[in-house]
């Protein structure tokens, strides 16, 4: 990419998207094409083209999606399954019939089996069953996967694919609803702090281990990649360690400051018992994860304590 290249982010205000725009901010991009869904709403295949056919972008990040935790897929897996698709398909069709020059889909952890060998490798997609938990989630992103591979096949289209670990960082969500599990600790053990409370209840047993990355992070690596000449169909982009979920719920409630008890309810579903990802490929290409989990933690809260949007659960 030249700097003064255009460039859609689409998703630009969700946690991924943010960090791709300060990504390009950052290296002096100035050509950044965004939509809130009042200007364009990619679910609708009509307003996708008129966009892409006015605003001529060159390149595409697409990091939109309907994304969130093991109650929100429980409680909504057809929103899950039906909004991604769509937006898929709507954004790549587009930029294949526009002639964009490269476009980079943003995937989840999740397409890997359950049980899959650890560290989770490119190769295991599609080679057993997926968590039960977020499989139409899982489902969809492999659709995603499968449709820029069949544009690049049957089209010529420079269409690949990023599989990033659990993300966390700046504009993400904190509703217990429908967050990941991060922000919600971090929401949990915040307002028990401000409420005095001495316990604060959290899902599973803590055992399971995952694989977080700061946002920014993230961004960093696709700019890096999409400078770069890969021929790979998808890459796994990770920070290269895990870590115990009571490990991290104990972290985060020392960064927080708050001193009560931790009980976990075993009653409640653990999801996938480990997930962490080989990231040797995107390593070896010279791209490195720079936040560590504890500092991406502290920013984190601190962007919660900064968002106007949570200001009537944070005193």
């Amino acid at each position: 990419m030249e700097k003064g290249d255009s460039v859609f982010v689409a998703g630009h205000r969700g946690l991924v998207g943010s960090a791709l725009v300060r990504g390009l901010e950052s290296r002096g991009y100035s050509k950044i094409i965004t939509a809130t869904r009042a200007d364009c709403d990619l679910e609708k295949e009509a307003e996708v083209e008129q966009f892409f056919k006015s605003k001529k972008p060159k390149y595409v990040f697409l990091a939109a999606a309907k994304v969130g935790g093991i109650v929100a897929n429980r409680d909504f897996p057809v929103d899950f399954l039906n909004k991604n698709l769509r937006i898929q398909l709507n954004v790549i069709e587009a930029a294949a019939r526009n002639s964009c020059e490269r476009l980079i889909f943003l995937g989840s952890s999740c397409i890997y089996p359950k049980h899959a060998q650890q560290p989770l490798t490119e190769d295991s997609l599609l080679s057993g069953k997926l968590e039960p938990t977020n499989q139409p989630y899982a489902v969809a992103k492999i659709a995603g996967i499968e449709m820029c591979k069949a544009y690049r096949r049957q089209h010529g289209c420079d269409f690949f694919s990023v599989m990033p670990a659990n993300m966390y960082g700046p504009n993400d969500n904190y509703d217990l609803e429908s967050s990941h599990i991060l922000p919600a600790l971090i929401r949990k053990f915040h307002t028990a702090k401000m409420n005095g409370e001495g316990e604060v209840v959290c899902w599973g047993t803590g055992t399971p281990r995952r694989e977080f990355l700061y946002s920014d992070d993230l961004g960093e690596a696709c700019v890096f990649l999409m400078n770069s000449g890969i021929k790979e169909d998808f890459l796994n982009v990770g920070f290269g360690d895990d870590i115990e979920i009571c490990e991290l719920a104990n972290l985060v409630s020392d960064v927080v400051g708050y001193q009560g008890l931790i009980r976990w309810d075993a009653s409640k579903p653990d999801g996938t018992p480990r997930k962490i990802m080989d990231s040797s490929k995107v390593f070896q290409l010279g791209w490195q994860p720079k936040i560590g989990l504890r500092e991406g933690i502290a920013m984190a809260y601190n962007d919660f304590l900064d968002n106007p949007k949570y200001d009537s659960i944070k005193r």
